[in-house]
């Protein structure tokens, strides 16, 4: 956990055009019940999926 965050995932920003697989990945998180959201690293230039505070457990 980094800064009341947690990575759940890393995905590349320069996939191919159309696809988003970070938002589908927290889109399937969502569903299973966690608050995920996706953020831009820009030091990386990755997407993050995450969820913040304690969310995870």
């Amino acid at each position: 956990m980094v800064n009341g965050r947690t990575v759940l995932e890393r995905f590349p920003a320069g996939g191919p055009r159309g696809s988003r697989p970070a938002e589908e990945f927290a889109h399937a998180r969502r569903l299973e019940g966690l608050p995920a959201e996706v953020v831009m690293d820009l030091a990386t230039d990755m997407f993050l999926v995450i969820v913040r505070g304690d969310g995870a457990e």
